[in-house]
């Protein structure tokens, strides 16, 4: 997939024989940019993301975050549509191809709350975290973890359906250290593709003698629902002060006394936000616990003010 591609006027591309029309720009980063292009034949839209690759390293970066999204076929991971790579005056390009979510991500929906002084309801905190975890638990299941789960990664729909999105920093969920060089090797890497605010404990310092396992999801699991129900991530402010995050992320979470949601809701947090990747639980058991409490949540919490 994704060998033919044709730069051609007038503001389109062709990518498997299928044209596309630019339509406008979504979003930029560092090392990326998405744009919003519409399929001439079917009339969709689609969001064109585009990395560059400055090197041997960057592209093999790209072709796996490519791979991994071929891998996983869930209705909570974002899938891809068709892809390539671009050679562009001596610079290389990888071009993904993905569903267009119109609503954004869970931190601008979050972030349009906060500015009009309202908080999400419990019913749909529930109901967007437990498509979070389903799509979470296929990735475990399979042998993968995402290694940088935050609410700017997660898409959601106009039924508040989420999607998994930006599997660039994904690899196999269980690594085995061996020794100091491999342990400062894994540190590097995390402190480079782990957003700092959403980086598991055993990431600031990795032991020389030990597994770093899919359990660093959970506990940026914990980070995304400690802000779906506080409209900032837990250790947001403590990086934004200039505060050491690797010395706050080893005491537990501290849940504000105004918080007015349910205590299992808030047990639930806890139970999640473990310091001690031993003691976190697993993706199966947090399923469960955000399925017992569907059933018993009371439909309050509905746009407070």
């Amino acid at each position: 997939m994704g060998q033919t591609l044709c730069i051609c006027s007038r503001g389109s591309i062709t990518i498997d024989n299928k044209k596309y029309y630019f339509v406008q720009k979504l979003d930029e980063g560092g090392f990326s940019y998405v744009d919003l292009v519409e399929g001439a034949k079917d009339g969709r839209f689609y969001a064109l993301k585009k990395i560059l690759c400055h090197d041997r390293e960057g592209r093999q970066e790209a072709q796996t975050e490519m791979e991994m999204h071929q891998i996983f076929n869930h209705p909570n991971i974002l899938s891809i549509v068709a892809h390539t790579f671009v050679d562009r005056g001596g610079k290389t390009e990888a071009w993904l191809l993905l569903p267009y979510i119109g609503k954004g991500s869970l931190w601008s929906v979050l972030e349009k709350l906060r500015d009009k002084g309202s908080l999400m309801s419990e019913k749909q905190i529930l109901q967007i975290f437990r498509g979070i975890c389903s799509g979470l638990k296929t990735m475990h299941e399979k042998g993968y973890a995402h290694r940088d789960l935050k609410p700017t990664n997660v898409l959601l729909d106009e039924d508040d359906r989420p999607f998994l999105m930006d599997l660039g920093s994904m690899n196999r969920a269980r690594i085995e250290v061996r020794g100091t060089r491999e342990a400062m090797t894994i540190q590097d890497w995390a402190a480079q593709r782990c957003t700092i605010s959403y980086r598991a404990p055993e990431l600031f310092n990795v032991e020389s003698h030990c597994i770093i396992d899919e359990r660093t999801d959970i506990w940026s699991l914990g980070c995304v629902l400690y802000c779906m129900m506080m409209l900032e991530g837990p250790y947001d402010m403590v990086f934004q002060k200039g505060d050491s995050v690797a010395l706050a992320v080893q005491n537990p979470v501290t849940i504000p006394q105004s918080c007015s949601y349910s205590g299992s809701l808030k047990m639930l947090l806890s139970s999640i936000m473990m310091s001690n990747p031993q003691e976190r639980p697993n993706i199966h058991w947090v399923l469960d616990q955000v399925q017992d409490l569907q059933s018993c949540s009371p439909n309050t919490q509905t746009n407070m003010v």
